[in-house]
């Protein structure tokens, strides 16, 4: 994975709510994802593009149609890489702190 093409994937506002269309219904054409982003077709394209050189979107042909569908493998690593390490020790002072609160 490469970590800096999935940040620069999901720095862009259109990318994000693209991702958030494919959450929410997998598997839509780009005219369909066209119409809900109120996006020419050829700028659409350039942002699925990049979300498919992030691994984020991949695709598969129907037919004639190519349906586009959310892979959440990277936004895991993404997660176990930057965020994960985080929380960890933010939750061991929340329950460190929960005892000591029940101790009293």
């Amino acid at each position: 994975m490469d970590d800096d093409k999935v940040f620069k994937a999901l720095a862009d506002p259109t990318r994000r709510r693209l991702l958030d269309l494919l959450c929410e219904r997998n598997g839509q054409t780009l005219g369909s994802l066209c119409e809900q982003v109120e996006m020419a077709r050829q700028s659409a394209a350039q942002h699925i593009g990049i979300l498919e050189a992030a691994q984020l979107v991949s695709t598969v042909w129907r037919g004639r149609e190519k349906l586009h569908f959310i892979n959440p493998v990277p936004l895991h690593e993404v997660y176990e890489r930057w965020v994960r390490k985080f929380e960890r020790q933010r939750l061991a002072l929340l329950h460190d702190l929960k005892n000591e609160l029940e101790r009293e």
